[in-house]
């Protein structure tokens, strides 16, 4: 047999198929080397382990736990599975000098990952993972040289911070009924418990039990893997519905009439919450993709808004500088510093509530009043599939990409900072961006009206295909 293959971090950790490229040998690999980098810089140092709901999660994570152990470092494994914000809030008010997060996220329930987290609970930068994946051995250390574990309660403390965050006595007095799913996901009972704490008068969870296929649901919350959720909010009368992914850092809605709220709006509805409610000011910083209410509401509200290129880590290395108040992207992943530098599903869904419950209105109306401000703006997107070759061609002519006007709107400037976007007159665009680790590019639209937005999508596709 040759030498195994290499593992190598994406935009937020590693992910393989179960039993195919994530095993046990893998996953022992990886432990080894990051306990190798911890180690040599903070001997002695104490780690954090979680993980999710997904097949064999805990008995990865214990195995990593060990071999972590096996370099002197003080290891505390989760006594159970837990959101990744979790597990981020518990490593930034702890002595811990990092994390590891068996997770992947909002992938299908056959894949499985690891995240390596620094001493806030923040993702481990480049130049951490980078040095983790040239310390990768080729063969998995012997599990008779693991070092001995504590396992510990890493949740407690992190669910009464989140009743904390809002106003339970502005809740408890609401009356509000919402439905909480899930989606078999790290969040299953935690969310749930929470609302029902602050006082929610009925909380119906969808999908909360342990389930680690799923049920062949996708964990991304988002239709239309949401819809079982969107029917019952409308069909049994709920003021809302809450959704993440998961490992519980993404967040989805859906309003009393079932209707998607998506991140988007969620973002600049939370802003807004966080801003005329609770009286904190600071920077909004949102990536690339994200949508223009989010600078409309900014400007409102005299906030400096800051766009970065699309992935979390650039959210957070501007977290880093200081003065954030809060930061997100499109994917649903919405993070406040002051709380966590990492995203929070279920943070944003109990600050939607408390709004909820605070203006006396649903999500529909506060949709309706937050356009009342800034305008409609309705977004898409579209994942086109291409052969690897034709995705790596696009990608080499995206620098050169010029177009004066698209789907009959005129181009009146480009940004190139990640992918081709096309500035639009009535602050309409259409971004062209190529996966880097999948053989597609994804086509992202806005503009006023939904009917404007599919004709950029399908003038987005023509470019795609017609370049590839």
């Amino acid at each position: 047999m040759g030498a195994p293959a290499p593992i190598r971090f994406g935009t937020d950790g590693w992910r393989a198929v179960i039993g195919d490229d994530f095993t046990y040998a893998n996953v022992r690999r990886l432990a080894d080397a990051a306990g190798r980098v911890i180690a040599e810089d903070t001997p002695g140092g104490e780690v954090l382990v979680g993980y999710d709901t997904r097949f064999q999660a805990a008995a990865f994570a214990a195995s990593a736990a060990g071999v972590l152990a096996a370099h002197g470092l003080r290891v505390r494994l989760s006594t159970c599975a837990l959101p990744t914000p979790a597990l981020s809030w518990a490593t930034d008010r702890s002595d811990a000098v990092g994390a590891i997060m068996l997770t992947a996220s909002h992938n299908p329930a056959r894949w499985l990952g690891l995240k390596v987290k620094t001493a806030d609970g923040g993702s481990a930068p480049p130049a951490v993972t980078g040095r983790v994946e040239a310390a990768v051995p080729d063969t998995p250390p012997p599990p008779e040289r693991d070092g001995t574990y504590t396992v510990d309660d890493l949740t407690t403390d992190y669910l009464g911070a989140l009743r904390a965050l809002v106003d339970g006595e502005a809740i408890r007095s609401a009356g509000l009924r919402v439905v909480v799913d899930p989606l078999y996901g790290a969040g299953q009972g935690m969310l749930a418990q929470v609302m029902r704490d602050l006082g929610v008068s009925e909380v119906l969870e969808l999908h909360g039990e342990y389930n680690p296929s799923f049920g062949g649901l996708h964990p991304e919350p988002i239709p239309p893997h949401v819809d079982e959720g969107r029917r019952l909010v409308r069909e049994g009368g709920f003021d809302a519905a809450f959704f993440t992914d998961g490992d519980a850092d993404r967040i989805g809605a859906a309003d009393r009439h079932g209707e998607f709220v998506n991140p988007h709006r969620i973002f600049a509805l939370v802003v807004r919450n966080l801003v005329e409610a609770k009286g904190m000011r600071g920077a909004v910083v949102k990536t690339l993709s994200t949508s223009v209410l989010l600078d409309r509401v900014c400007q409102r509200l005299d906030l400096e808004c800051e766009t970065t290129p699309i992935g979390f880590k650039y959210i957070y290395e501007r977290m880093l500088a200081g003065g954030v108040m809060i930061g997100g992207e499109e994917s649903g992943g919405i993070g406040i510093p002051s709380h966590v530098p990492e995203r929070d599903g279920l943070a944003m869904a109990l600050l939607l509530t408390e709004m909820m419950a605070k203006r006396g209105l649903g999500l529909a109306e506060l949709v309706e009043d937050l356009f009342a401000m800034t305008g409609p703006m309705e977004y898409r997107r579209a994942d086109i599939r291409i052969e690897p070759a034709e995705r790596d061609t696009f990608a080499a002519q995206v620098p050169s990409i010029e177009r004066e006007e698209i789907a009959g709107l005129a181009v009146r400037g480009l940004d190139r900072r990640d992918g081709v976007k096309f500035l639009l007159p009535d602050d309409a665009w259409l971004l062209l961006r190529p996966s880097g680790t999948e053989p597609l590019v994804r086509v992202y639209a806005e503009a006023p009206s939904m009917g404007v937005v599919d004709d950029l999508l399908e003038a987005g596709r023509e470019l795609v295909t017609g370049a590839a």
